[in-house]
């Protein structure tokens, strides 16, 4: 199409005026139907001079036109990728959902900026209605994550086109402790790294182990042993290709003889858990799921046996420690204690502790 002038623009401003300065309700309703009719119907054949023009007439036209009539103008421009950028904002902006609904999970058009702003100003129908959008970014999953109810962060954490910060993940883990169906929604993920799955799952099962030896006391013996077979079954379901692939570089650098406490070191200061992971294992001489437990349980004290074990020097256990404080988002240690600690631990009473563990997991492989 061609694009049309100034002047006929200004007309079609002028006419459209005029007609609901002095039409009835039903004259502006019908003026909004064709006009959006108009729109819709060609806005893929449009120039950016089109839809200004567009943009200007619909601004013009929502200042005197009822709800309603709002509420079905944003419900057939969300979907159209060109749509007017500015009656997009305005539309968002709404206070009534009817309106702002449509466009804030559907429309394409609507800026980061925006949506971020109403996000934080908004009520909880509004920060639902951005859960549900195709894709959200990490900054906006953080709003809604902070500000969300129940049903908010549930359709947030639902959502696979959200991305979700090593912060709101933290707080999702942490909040799952008290709310089964939110574990389950985190768990589903895909994307969910291997680190938080196993604490969600560590977490889940404590919390699951006592609501169960409540009920029923004279079961706890049998409620622990089922819970215990539950989680490691999910451990095991959880391996994925990354994790694979991590452990057999770490083997291969083992059976080469270039694995070292440097190399470790290094793992950790990339904040590379499952590398961290499988290389103090090997150079502590136990199995990988056992060194796993001891890292994604909440206390040091399993890392610093692990690390005593395999002879490694302070910086390279602050190192992995480091690394734990901040994949898991927990409370800042005190370096200083853990330092005196571990320095003060014997090897020899590492080696015991590290047997007790082992005589543990065969006398109950489950755990």
């Amino acid at each position: 199409m061609r694009s049309k002038s100034p002047k006929s623009s200004e007309n079609l401003l002028e006419e459209l005026q005029t007609a609901l300065s002095h039409g009835t309700v039903a004259r502006r309703v019908e003026t909004l139907r064709r006009v959006t009719d108009l729109f819709v119907g060609n806005a893929v054949d449009y120039s950016d001079d089109h839809i200004r023009l567009f943009d200007d007439v619909f601004q013009c036209l929502v200042e005197q036109i009822e709800t309603s009539a709002r509420a079905l103008l944003a419900d057939r421009l969300a979907p159209v990728a060109a749509a007017p950028p500015k009656i997009i904002r305005t539309l968002a902006l709404d206070e009534v959902i009817e309106v702002s609904g449509p466009v804030l999970s559907k429309s394409e058009r609507l800026d980061e900026t925006t949506l971020i702003e109403i996000a934080r100003t908004r009520g909880q129908a509004h920060l639902k209605a951005i859960s549900l959008r195709r894709v959200l970014s990490e900054a906006l999953t953080d709003v809604l994550v902070t500000r969300g109810n129940a049903d908010v962060v549930q359709s947030t954490v639902k959502n696979p086109g959200a991305r979700l910060s090593e912060g709101s993940l933290t707080d999702l883990v942490t909040r799952a402790e008290r709310d089964d169906d939110l574990a389950t929604c985190i768990g589903l993920r895909p994307d969910l790294p291997r680190h938080y799955y196993l604490k969600l799952v560590a977490k889940a099962s404590s919390s699951v182990r006592r609501k169960l030896e409540a009920a029923h006391p004279e079961f706890a013996d049998e409620v622990s042993s089922v819970v215990q077979e539950v989680a490691q079954r999910m451990r095991a379901a959880a391996m994925n290709k990354q994790t694979e692939m991590a452990r057999a570089l770490v083997k291969s650098l083992h059976e080469d003889g270039r694995l070292n406490e440097f190399q470790v070191t290094s793992f950790a200061e990339q904040g590379k858990f499952d590398e961290t992971n499988a290389g103090l294992a090997a150079l502590a001489g136990v199995a990988v799921e056992t060194a796993e437990t001891m890292m994604i349980e909440s206390r040091t004290e399993g890392v610093m046996i692990l690390a005593k074990v395999a002879g490694m020097s302070w910086p390279s256990v602050r190192a992995i420690l480091a690394m734990r404080e901040k994949l898991s988002g927990g409370p800042q240690t005190d370096m200083l204690t853990l330092r005196d600690t571990y320095q003060a631990l014997r090897s020899s009473t590492a080696q015991q502790v590290l047997r007790f563990h082992r005589m543990q997991q065969t006398t109950n492989p489950a755990a």
